[in-house]
């Protein structure tokens, strides 16, 4: 209970994180719309919110590297244009810098206020996690 306003201040921010990437992956790879898993009703980024919802089924390890390599066919690929044309400058650094910052960094915040949380209310003061503290 003492965790929940820490948790939710994480929580906006991962969703800000989320949006922010949404945005730029809506403005760079929209014109995709067909690929290994990229379709044209759920998985695309088209509009905001399946680019947020995509973005979010992404971040949990669902595919992620075979989206970035739909996302990045070129013209020497053999690709359509507007159908499954996309960047792959873009592409390689958008994905991983993404599964770095929520994966790794953003969703370890997590466990960051939980762990704080304890130590803070649940740990006696004559411990031997606070003798370590004190020495």
């Amino acid at each position: 209970m003492f965790s929940i306003p820490a948790l939710a201040n994480v929580i906006i921010l991962l969703i800000l994180v989320y949006f922010m990437m949404a945005v730029l992956a809506n403005f760079q790879l929209n014109n995709i719309i067909e690929g290994e898993v990229i379709d044209p009703n759920y998985k695309n980024f088209r509009n905001g919110e399946t680019s947020f919802i995509l973005l979010f089924a992404l971040s949990t390890g669902e595919d992620w590297n075979k989206v970035m390599f739909d996302c990045s066919r070129s013209a020497k690929d053999g690709c359509v244009e507007n159908l499954n044309c996309g960047s792959p400058g873009f592409a390689f650094i958008f994905f991983p810098a993404m599964i770095v910052i929520i994966s790794y960094v953003m969703l370890n915040l997590f466990i960051l206020v939980i762990i704080q949380q304890f130590d803070q209310y649940y740990l006696p003061a004559e411990n031997i996690l606070g003798q370590f503290k004190i020495d």
